[in-house]
C-alpha cells in the first residue's frame, strides 16, 4: 500500500472520527531541535524539568522506540469542544477553550487507536503507537513537516482555513512513508497582535516564550505561587488563557468574531454573582472533593492547590468582596497564607 492509498483510508474516516485534517512525514531528526535546545538552557521552561528530560527521546524517537519510521499527525478542532461534561463543576469560571470539557488526553488516543487498529489489520507485522502531548514527542515540528500548519509567532500551530484552536497527536509506525509534501508557508507576515496583547509580556519576540511568564503555565503547569507583580496581570483567568490565540487574525477569520479578546470580562451583577459561586466553591470545598468532581477533566492536572491558588487570584483581581470569609480561611494554609493574604489587602483596597 502507498503512502497515498493509506491517505486516502484515513480521509475515509476522519470526518467520523471529528480529524480536521492530517499529514504525516518521516521521523527525520526535527527541524526546530536547536532552538528547543536553546530554549530549555535559557530556563525558558520553568519548572517543567520533564521537557528537559524529554530532550535526548524528542531528538532521537528511535532512542526509545527502535522501530518507529514515520509520523501519521492528527489534528482535532477544540472549539466547539468535541467532547463536553455535561456536569461541568464550574460554569461562570473563566477557562481557556481547550480545558472547557473532558481531557483530550484520554479521548483523543482513543480515537487514534481505532486508526491503529486499521492499519493494523491491514498490517499485522507492522507497529503502530499513537501519542498526545503527554509522551516525549516535539508535536508541532513534526506537524509542520505534515503540512498541517505552520509555527506562528505565538509558538502555536496555524492553518489558513483551520486557525489554530486544535489538538495535534501523533500515531508512531514502522512504515516507511515516504513523502513530498511541503510545509505551508509561515503567513505571520508583520502581524504582532499575539505578541502585543499577552498581558505578562510572556512572548519575548514571534515564537519564542517564556513560560514562566505564560498565563496558562502560571495557572496549570506551576506548583507555586505566582510572583507578586504578575498576579494582577492574570486578571480573571481561572485556568489558563488563549488571548494569544484568540487575537490571531486567522482565528478571526475562521470564527468570524465568536472569540473573546478581552483582557478582563465585562460582567454583570448577576454573572459576577455566578463568577463568585463557581470561587467559593473551590475555596470552600476539599481537596478530596475537587479531585473527585474534577475527575477526567484537563483542570484536575492543577490539583487542588493550584485551583485554589487561582481562586484567590480572580478574587483579588476582580474585588469579589463577599468572598472575604472563604480567604480568611486560607490565611493559616502551609502554601497559600502569603497569597491568602495578598488578596484580603487587595479586596481592602478601594484604589486599586
Amino acid at each position: 500500500m502507498t503512502p497515498q492509498e493509506i491517505k486516502s483510508l484515513i480521509d475515509e474516516n476522519l470526518e467520523d472520527l471529528g480529524f480536521s485534517h492530517f499529514g504525516f512525514t518521516a521521523l527525520d531528526k526535527p527541524l526546530s531541535f536547536e532552538f528547543y535546545k536553546s530554549w530549555i538552557a535559557e530556563g525558558l521552561h520553568g519548572d517543567m524539568k520533564y521537557l528537559e528530560d524529554h530532550a535526548p527521546i524528542k531528538e532521537d524517537p528511535t532512542s526509545k522506540w527502535p522501530r518507529a519510521q514515520s509520523a501519521l499527525v492528527f489534528a482535532i478542532p477544540y472549539y466547539p469542544h468535541p467532547e463536553k461534561k455535561t456536569d461541568f463543576p464550574i460554569k461562570n469560571a473563566r477557562v481557556s477553550l481547550y480545558a472547557q470539557g473532558m481531557d483530550y488526553h484520554f479521548w483523543f488516543k482513543e480515537r487514534m487507536l481505532s486508526v491503529c487498529k486499521s492499519l493494523q489489520e491491514i498490517f499485522p507485522a507492522e507497529e503502530f503507537l499513537p501519542f498526545t502531548d503527554s509522551s516525549p514527542v516535539l508535536e508541532r515540528d513534526l506537524a509542520k513537516r505534515a503540512g498541517l500548519g505552520w509555527v506562528g509567532k505565538n509558538t502555536c500551530l496555524i492553518h489558513p482555513k483551520k486557525g489554530s484552536l486544535f489538538f495535534i497527536g501523533e500515531i508512531y509506525t514502522s512504515l516507511q512513508l515516504k513523502t513530498e509534501i511541503e510545509p505551508l508557508p509561515d503567513f505571520c507576515g508583520t502581524c504582532t497582535r499575539c505578541i502585543d496583547i499577552c498581558p505578562t509580556g510572556a512572548l519575548l519576540e514571534p515564537k519564542r516564550m517564556d513560560a514562566r511568564k505564560c498565563i496558562s503555565y502560571l495557572t496549570i503547569e506551576s506548583r507555586q505561587v505566582p510572583a507578586e507583580e504578575l498576579r494582577p496581570m492574570i486578571g480573571d483567568w481561572f485556568f489558563g488563557c488563549d488571548l494569544c490565540q484568540t487575537v490571531c487574525p486567522w482565528n478571526q477569520k475562521v470564527f468570524k468574531g465568536q472569540l473573546n479578546i478581552d483582557k478582563v470580562l465585562s460582567l454583570d451583577s448577576s454573572s459576577e454573582s455566578l463568577l463568585a459561586d463557581d470561587l467559593k466553591y473551590i475555596l470552600s470545598s476539599s481537596g478530596k472533593k475537587l479531585t473527585k468532581d474534577f475527575n477526567g477533566t484537563p483542570l484536575a492536572r492543577a490539583g487542588s492547590f493550584g485551583l485554589k491558588r487561582n481562586a484567590l487570584i480572580v478574587v483579588a483581581n476582580r474585588k469579589l468582596k463577599n468572598l472575604s470569609e472563604e480567604v480568611k480561611a486560607l490565611l493559616e494554609h502551609e502554601k497559600l497564607g502569603e497569597l491568602a493574604q495578598w488578596t484580603l489587602k487587595k479586596l481592602a483596597d478601594d484604589n486599586v
